[in-house]
């Protein structure tokens, strides 16, 4: 008789707190928490959330019949250490550690997963997992280096969710992952849009960190001049928390909630129209930018994020990109299913995890020196 595990599933968001039980591939339990902007904007550093993003997960799982001592393993959504290769990884003290300080130099909270895992993983003595964090990093030599000496783009993006429509996509056409070219766009609280090449995401917008398409918290593109002197009258710490929680729409209108902007929009507002369409038009340059990454050579386009739920997002992008692929639509995500069966593959001998190694991924440009 085949072994049974049962997963926790951990998948903290910008704005929302989602986890469900897995029984092997099946789920038995899914359920999400929406927060508001203002209320996590109560805690001054996405790491203080712990608690309550811990509590509300334990009253979840309380809500639906769940014991926590029941569960065989727990597996996270994860960001914010040294970037990492792809993959499941074993989350242990060391990545715990690299990922409640930041290492790598961003703050979303995507890495709440790993931290909330960790803490799981503790007290209830299981094994913990991730799996292709925010943080995972594949880009290519051209998509790193920036007009400023010493400072480096890299792999910061809704990984997860990408890779798991991408593959999902592929799938669906007979194909493999690894012979495709995509373009992926992940629309929801943060947008990021992704360049796809043959299993590896070689380019993409680093959307908590200000690059992109404005959206429900994140500010999007600003001119580099006025944000230096936006930053003259305003304290640092408020404009990072402007970078990944409280720009876009909660800057614009004081909410995050999608659902109030569209409802303005359906009523006329001129603003809430203005705002909601320029987001629709920054995310298309977006597409447009990674097709040229592509050299055209795009076999889809794939939308996907819980903003997708709104057909004019959808019907805008197809009006200014649909000549570049066909496009795709994947509404909300698949990360639960992703985290749960990839771990599975795991816990069953399949695939071998990786272990967290401390170092970024990229080490320099070979031989050549700034």
């Amino acid at each position: 008789m085949e072994q049974m595990f049962r997963l926790l599933i951990i998948n903290p968001g910008s704005t929302s707190t989602k986890i469900s039980v897995f029984e092997n591939e099946k789920s038995v339990f899914e359920q999400s928490r929406f927060h508001d902007a203002p209320l996590l904007l109560q805690y001054p550093h996405v790491n203080d959330q712990v608690p309550f993003r811990y509590s509300v997960m334990l009253e979840m799982l309380k809500e639906g019949g769940i014991d926590p001592a029941t569960i065989d393993v727990a597996v996270g959504r994860g960001g914010s250490a040294h970037t990492q290769l792809s993959g499941v990884t074993v989350i242990d003290q060391k990545l715990y550690d690299d990922t409640l300080a930041a290492v790598g130099g961003s703050e979303h909270a995507a890495k709440l997963g790993v931290l909330l895992a960790w803490k799981f993983a503790l007290e209830y003595r299981k094994p913990a997992y991730t799996l292709n964090p925010t943080n995972v990093d594949e880009y290519c030599d051209y998509a790193r280096l920036t007009g400023i000496r010493g400072i480096y783009r890299f792999g910061h993006s809704h990984v997860l969710n990408q890779k798991a429509v991408a593959e999902a996509h592929a799938e669906a056409m007979g194909r493999r992952y690894e012979d495709c070219r995509f373009i992926v766009a992940h629309i929801d609280g943060g947008v990021t849009v992704g360049a796809h090449e043959y299993g590896r995401m070689v380019d993409g917008n680093m959307g908590a960190d200000g690059e992109g398409a404005f959206s429900p918290t994140r500010i999007g593109y600003v001119p580099v001049l006025e944000l230096l002197d936006y930053l003259e009258e305003h304290p640092m710490d408020e404009v990072r928390r402007m970078c990944s929680r409280a720009g876009g729409f909660v800057s614009l209108f004081g909410t995050s909630n999608s659902d109030t902007i569209h409802a303005l929009v359906d009523q006329g507002d001129r603003k809430a129209t203005l705002v909601w369409n320029t987001m629709i038009y920054q995310i298309c340059k977006n597409i447009g930018e990674m097709s040229a990454v592509l050299c055209g050579k795009v076999d889809a386009i794939l939308l996907t994020g819980g903003l997708m739920r709104f057909d004019d997002i959808t019907a805008g992008i197809r009006e200014r990109c649909g000549w570049i692929a066909p496009i795709h639509v994947y509404p909300g995500e698949l990360e639960q299913e992703a985290l749960a069966l990839s771990t599975l593959k795991v816990l069953r001998g399949q695939t071998e995890a990786r272990i967290y190694s401390g170092k970024p991924v990229w080490q320099g440009f070979e031989g050549i020196t700034f």
